[in-house]
This record gives C-alpha cells, structure tokens and sequence, in this order.
C-alpha cells in the first residue's frame, strides 16, 4: 500500500509556516530579551501592569486580537495611516503583517521563560562581575547569557511551536492567499472544511511528528548533560 505524497501547497503551507514561525522567534529573541529584563529586575510600580499586558495573549481569544489588529492595520488605524505616511504597502493580507501579528501574539512564549530565568539568577554573579570592572553590557554577554541558556532554549522552543500552531490570529490578520498567508494550519482548516480528511490527517500527522522530533531533541539533549 503507497502512501500519498504531500501535495505542493502542503509543502508550500509548511515552508512559509517554518519561515513565519523562524522570523517571529528571531525577531522575539530581540524584542523579549530587554522587556524580560526589565520586568525581572525593576521596582517600578508599573511592573504588573506591564507584565499583565505582556501576558494578555495567553488569555485573549486570538480572534479578539486579530480583529483590533486587522482594524488598526486598515486604511484608518493607526499601524495603516504609518505605512501610508512611508509609502509602504498595507500590512493586513501579507506576510510582513503575519509577522507583526505573530510577534504580539507570541511575546508572553518568549518574555515569560526569560523573565523567569533572569528572576532566579540572582545578584551575586553580577556583583562578582562587577568587581572586575566588567560594563553592563559586558556582565549581561558574559555573565547573563551563559548562566540562563536554559531559559533561552525553552523560550525559543515555546515561541516557534506556538508560532507553528496559530491559526485564528493568522486567518483574521493573513486571510488565505497562496504561498502570502496560508500556513499550514489554515491548509489543514481548508482540507477539513472541504471534507477531505485523508488530506488533513495527513499534513496534521507531519506537524505532529515534527513537534514531537524538536521536543525530543532538546529534551534529549538535556538529558544527556549538553550546556543548554
């Protein structure tokens, strides 16, 4: 017994799915890192309205969040009105603005597990490092990354799998347009709507094992003693 192929719009739908889910991750190791900073070590009272804002996402149905997306991408809100002022295309129905909706939608992935590992780091390895004269920037590069690596690998894992599955924020804000906005949840909904369910278990069952290969992996590795 042959078992079919993945057609060429599932292979499509998982290559922009990894590179929708790549971009948002690398683009959160940058933004997350100095607000996961900032939350673990700031008196500020403002604190827990930040962390709260941060953390929104996780109980805010993504078609909440994509609606006011959708509308302040539009020709009227404000995210539409900038990119008009710089002559740059719309952002709703694109990949550019699949990106900026997976960033907001994702952010508590990657923001939560940093702000935890810098929380339990402590004062004394930066002290020690100050003694030595080292600079901020230097303690942090030196100091703070290697000894929250950890933190780091499970905020990246957590950030790309959730990418991977979002479906509701990426259909409000993306639609369903061809190698544009069609990942692969959103080819697995179409498969499912059309009653082909062969199709649909197919490019599940493709996901799942992926998810599954990436968590073993990493858990694996641990396991064994790597530094991560």
């Amino acid at each position: 017994m042959t078992v079919p192929m993945l057609s060429a719009s599932d292979l499509q739908a998982i290559g922009l799915t990894l590179r929708l889910a790549t971009t948002v991750t690398l683009i959160l190791l940058v933004v997350g890192t100095p607000i996961a900073w900032w939350l673990a070590r700031t008196p500020s009272r403002w604190r827990g309205v930040c962390s709260a804002l941060v953390a929104l996402p996780l109980v805010l149905p993504p078609s909440v969040l994509g609606f006011y997306l959708l509308l302040a991408m539009g020709p009227d809100g404000p995210l539409g009105r900038l990119t008009a002022v710089l002559e740059l295309a719309p952002l709703a129905f694109t990949f550019p603005g699949l990106v900026v909706a997976s960033v907001l939608y994702s952010l508590p992935f990657m923001v939560q597990p940093l702000q935890s590992a810098f929380a339990s780091l402590g004062e004394r390895p930066l002290e020690m490092a100050a003694t030595l004269r080292a600079s901020p920037l230097d303690r942090f590069f030196t100091v703070v990354l290697p000894l929250t690596r950890s933190g780091y690998l499970t905020a990246g894992i957590l950030t790309f799998a959730h990418t991977v599955g979002e479906f509701g924020v990426v259909l409000m804000i993306g639609g369903n347009l061809p190698g544009v906005s069609r990942v692969a949840s959103v080819q697995i909904y179409d498969y499912v709507e059309a009653l082909d369910y062969s199709q649909a278990h197919r490019l599940a069952a493709v996901l799942l094992l992926f998810s599954f290969v990436v968590l073993l992996a990493v858990y694996g590795g641990r396991r064994r003693g790597h530094p991560w």
